[in-house]
């Protein structure tokens, strides 16, 4: 049995505690949280599990083999090196740091000392994206873009802008989902309340090829949308996450390029450019609680010595596209190199 503490009980603490004491060979030892009130209601459901406001005790727990960290962003590095540094394994909720330079910390740390971290990316484990990652992988062709929405009304968060709480979710899922990383990004955005982070954010992903991305993000808007379009050559996805059934929507749409490409004007274009319009069908995919199958995994890797499928360095990417989105926010648009963000940190 692999004995595991939650650390945070707020928005998502909840979750881990709740998928932690139905995961196989857990046992859930300590649920840890600074304003110890949210705890009461714990009690009576998970007796045996201590409650407590002392997160150092639960480092010297002997009885904890792994800490799973549900806190606010910028207290993630130095819970989730304390945990390391104290012989723990350690799943910690993302962004899985504040800076590029902290995760890359955290990842060496692991490392020197054979500990398993993984961050919670938690929607590459849901059945909707793990298919989209094999239609990308087999059925697709040459990729062309993705395009995501993912816009609600609310809820503002006060110590991070929309993208490092909205857009951190689609770059998770590009990092997983696609067959080349992104070399340079460009960000735009606003707020619109006084001395608040930036509430609406674009961010365009380039690529070497021809494949670009676009994430907007917004917490103004009037309805929640969760919407990601994928083009590529021979197929093109829709993925709505809000569909209760059909998630995954695959079009046998696009165009051919083909003819006289010496020809002229709008009789070049037509030559050049065919349509073509096929069937749509709907894949079944896995329904099954993503954070269930993700912290399996997890207890998984502790067990066996393995890698999560969002590890440390997955979770460095992201953060380092944030970091670079975030300068390039504060510049109006100015497209950043992360390769260059790279070699200067």
């Amino acid at each position: 049995m692999i004995g595991v503490a939650v650390v945070g009980y707020g928005y998502w603490g909840p979750n881990l505690v709740r998928n932690l004491a139905e995961t196989p060979g857990v046992n859930l030892i300590a649920v840890c949280d600074l304003r110890k009130e949210r705890l009461a209601p714990l009690h009576s459901r998970y007796p045996t599990v201590s409650l407590t406001d002392d997160f150092e005790a639960v480092l010297r727990d002997p009885r904890v083999d792994a800490v799973a960290i549900a806190t606010p962003v910028s207290s993630h590095f130095r819970l989730a090196l304390s945990a390391l540094m104290a012989g723990k394994h350690v799943f910690v909720e993302k962004p899985i740091a504040s800076t590029a330079e902290e995760a890359q910390r955290l990842v060496d740390e692991a490392a020197r000392r054979r500990l398993v971290l993984a961050v919670d990316h938690t929607f590459i484990h849901t059945g909707a994206v793990r298919k989209m990652h094999e239609l990308v992988q087999t059925g697709l062709g040459e990729m062309y873009y993705y395009d995501s929405v993912r816009v609600n009304l609310g809820l503002f968060q006060h110590d991070v802008s929309v993208i490092w709480d909205l857009a951190v979710h689609d770059l998770s899922i590009l990092d997983y989902v696609l067959p080349e990383r992104p070399v340079a990004v460009s960000a735009t955005g606003i707020s619109h309340v006084p001395g608040e982070p930036e509430n609406i954010a674009y961010l365009n992903l380039f690529f070497e090829s021809n494949l670009i991305a676009h994430i907007h993000v917004n917490w103004l808007a009037p309805v929640k949308v969760r919407r990601t379009l994928i083009g590529g050559s021979r197929k093109m996805i829709v993925y709505d996450d809000l569909e209760p059934s059909e998630k995954i929507k695959v079009y046998d749409k696009g165009i051919t390029v083909n003819g006289n490409p010496n020809a002229k004007g709008e009789t070049r274009y037509q030559a050049l450019v065919g349509y073509r319009t096929g069937d749509m069908w709907a894949p079944q995919i896995d329904m099954t609680e993503a954070l269930g199958i993700e912290l399996r995994e997890f207890v998984s890797c502790v067990e066996n010595n393995g890698t999560p499928l969002a590890d440390g360095h997955a979770g460095v990417r992201v953060v380092r596209i944030l970091e670079a989105a975030t300068q390039s926010l504060a510049q109006r648009g100015r497209v950043v190199d992360l390769e260059q963000m790279r070699r200067v940190a």
